[in-house]
């Protein structure tokens, strides 16, 4: 039985150090009870038969596994949110990243095309590795501490609390929340982040939104904490209630009717035009940006009118 014992040490050696001992006993007798069985049925057991039946059970990292299961680095169920919230925060930092190298390049006489590419691709490379680690981290933690059974997915759950059948839109989509959310962040960073910018700073930027435009965003700021709470509770609901196409609708509705007033107030940049004269026509920016808000407002009003329609449809 030499061969058998090499086999169960194999397998112990796969194991933590406190569960060795149990579960080689348990697979001892289990090896056993099959070679006392197979005895049973061709007499005497060679040695290649004992081989054959081990070689049978598996290899013993296999056989290891199926005692302890690998425990993933992030539990699967944090696996979606994980993802969705690793592009969601890669998405803001490359757009952060952009739009200050960008700017810098704008205004500065000494950084060439070529420079531009690096400093924008290799800024944004050690940026996106500090975020992904702390996600990273922050998921693991989570997973360490919170068993899969308290996730809402246990053998607790009762059917009789499952929400009504309705049609399909009425699922809300974790990719639809979290582009909802990053923007909403990413609108908070734009607005906030200039007032802790020095006076230098502000003087070398290129291009910076006009004191009224900011102005009107920054009264805005409300709105904008109200759809980060209401993303949050989509994140926790997942699925529309008629409260919740309300608040929709009225937010939606909200951001457009600020887009479209934003698009009608001039000027709308603060333009250096001893940098840019020359290079760009200052009227067609102003009139591109008016634009480009008036895109922008489309996407909410088209919103706000898809949920009114389906808010009149939900029971």
């Amino acid at each position: 039985m030499e061969l058998v014992k090499r086999y169960i040490a194999a397998v112990q050696r796969e194991l933590p150090e406190v569960k060795r001992d149990e579960i080689g006993r348990e697979l001892t007798a289990n090896i056993m009870d099959q070679l006392d069985a197979l005895a049973e049925q061709q007499g005497a057991l060679t040695e290649a038969d004992i081989a054959a039946l081990l070689k049978q059970m598996g290899h013993p990292r296999k056989v290891a596994q199926q005692y302890v299961p690998p425990q993933p680095f992030i539990n699967a169920s944090y696996m979606a949110l994980y993802k969705n919230t690793l592009f969601m925060v890669l998405g803001i930092l490359f757009v952060l990243h952009l739009v200050e190298v960008t700017t810098y390049w704008l205004s500065s006489a000494n950084m060439g095309l070529i420079r531009y590419g690096f400093a924008l691709f290799g800024g944004f490379i050690d940026e996106a590795c500090f975020g992904f680690t702390s996600i990273t981290l922050a998921y693991w933690l989570m997973s360490r501490q919170q068993p899969v059974a308290n996730t809402g997915c246990g053998a607790n759950w009762q059917p009789e609390k499952l929400p009504p059948a309705g049609p399909g839109w009425q699922h809300i989509k974790l990719q639809d929340i979290f582009t909802d959310l990053a923007s909403y962040i990413f609108l908070l960073v734009v607005i906030w982040y200039p007032l802790y910018m020095s006076a230098e700073q502000l003087a070398q930027s290129a291009l910076l939104l006009s004191s009224n435009v900011r102005l009107i965003l920054q009264y805005s700021t409300p709105l904008i904490v109200l759809g980060i709470v209401h993303s949050l509770w989509q994140l926790r609901q997942r699925l529309w209630s008629r409260n919740m196409l309300a608040t929709h609708v009225l937010l939606n509705a909200t951001i457009a009717v600020i887009a479209l007033y934003l698009a009608s107030t001039s000027p709308l940049l603060q333009l250096n035009t001893e940098r840019w004269l020359g290079v760009f026509n200052l009227q067609q920016i102003e009139r591109s940006a008016m634009i480009t808000l008036v895109i922008i407002a489309l996407f909410p009003a088209w919103e706000a009118l898809r949920d009114s329609l389906r808010l009149r449809n939900l029971k």
